[in-house]
């Protein structure tokens, strides 16, 4: 990739980092997304010139992990990516944060807007961009303002148990302004989060998204979602040979492998058949191991598991064969049984 320059809105002789990106922005990003905007404003400040494979070199990262890193800032609105021919990256804005970013009629510049524009499908439909923005103090000042706000925060802090702070009320604004969902489906979002043992925002904020890019609006189809997800709850309890009202932490098991893992309901029966062979106690334990290993293993259809299967025969086969104890008692034969060692270690912890 070819080169491009830095330039920054505001001028000083030192390098500034402002507040407003410390009390916002900060603890949402990752190390690499931290790293690369620091560098950008040290760059930026002494006039450089740089690229993306400059700053991978400079990192360790590969061009893939600093492109989504300015792609993030991008959407978060302190970076702005210009582009030559709308293909080569071939500069960076970095906006003053000091002042307001323009929310109503931008001046028309050659720079990329501030806020990505929606992606287009196949079928030629605007995907919705569900990140959260950068919202400034007048627009959360209005919204703690308006009338239907104020019961609202009354409702989410009694579900919550504690006042709220500023980063939960912008949370909030965001459910309103960016997904569209009203206060009686934000109330019920949080109630229904409540109700599963999470009063953490950011759980509550992944809930939200998730009901959003499913076309959720009114609480009745998100309590048919839920509905939805108890489904897969039961199939679970009847493939490990459970019976009645699941608990907690066995709901809690199947929604982390149907939701978390994102695994398809053929590779969670197929943990749990293997299971239910293994084992007749802990199942949702050794389930548990099963699935998590093969979300580390990066399991996506089950030919992958059969994969995973053949290459653990070809390497219990090359290991060197334990030699045979002379006699013919009892002790002997223990030795030549096979046994799934991981499923017996787990019996004996567990007693």
């Amino acid at each position: 990739m070819g080169c491009f320059k830095l330039y920054q809105e505001a001028s000083a002789d030192v390098t500034i980092l402002s507040n407003l990106f410390i009390d916002r922005y900060m603890k949402d990003a990752n190390d690499a997304q931290l790293k690369l905007y620091l560098y950008l404003l040290r760059m930026a400040q002494a006039g450089c010139v740089s690229s993306v494979s400059d700053l991978a070199d400079a990192f360790n990262y590969t061009e893939k992990d600093v492109l989504r890193a300015l792609k993030y800032w991008e959407k978060n609105r302190l970076l702005a990516l210009e582009y030559e021919d709308g293909k080569t990256l071939s500069g960076i804005r970095i906006p003053d944060l000091s002042r307001s970013l323009p929310q109503e009629n931008p001046p028309q510049s050659s720079v990329a807007p501030l806020v990505a524009l929606p992606q287009k499908t196949e079928s030629g439909q605007d995907t919705p961009d569900f990140s959260k923005p950068a919202y400034s103090l007048d627009e959360l000042k209005a919204f703690k303002e308006k009338e239907e706000t104020s019961q609202l925060l009354f409702v989410a802090e009694q579900y919550i148990g504690r006042p709220l702070g500023p980063g939960e009320i912008t949370t909030l604004l965001f459910f309103s302004d960016r997904l569209g969902f009203s206060e009686d489906l934000i109330d019920y979002l949080i109630q229904y989060c409540v109700d599963k043992g999470k009063k953490d925002f950011r759980y509550i904020e992944k809930v939200a998204i998730s009901w959003a890019q499913q076309g959720i609006s009114t609480p009745k189809q998100a309590a048919g979602l839920a509905g939805k997800y108890d489904k897969i709850v039961y199939t679970v309890m009847k493939a490990l040979g459970k019976s009645g009202t699941p608990t907690r932490a066995e709901a809690d098991f199947a929604m982390k492998w149907w939701k978390e893992y994102g695994f398809t309901q053929d590779i969670i029966l197929e943990a749990c058949e293997r299971t239910v062979l293994a084992t007749d106690r802990h199942r949702f334990e050794y389930a548990d191991s099963i699935l998590s290993r093969w979300h580390r293993e990066q399991v996506h259809h089950k030919a992958d598991i059969r994969a995973l299967d053949d290459h653990y025969a070809k390497t219990r086969t090359s290991r060197p064969q334990p030699r045979a104890v002379p006699g013919n008692g009892s002790f002997n034969q223990f030795m030549h049984t096979d046994y799934d060692f991981e499923a017996l270690e787990k019996e004996i912890l567990s007693n």
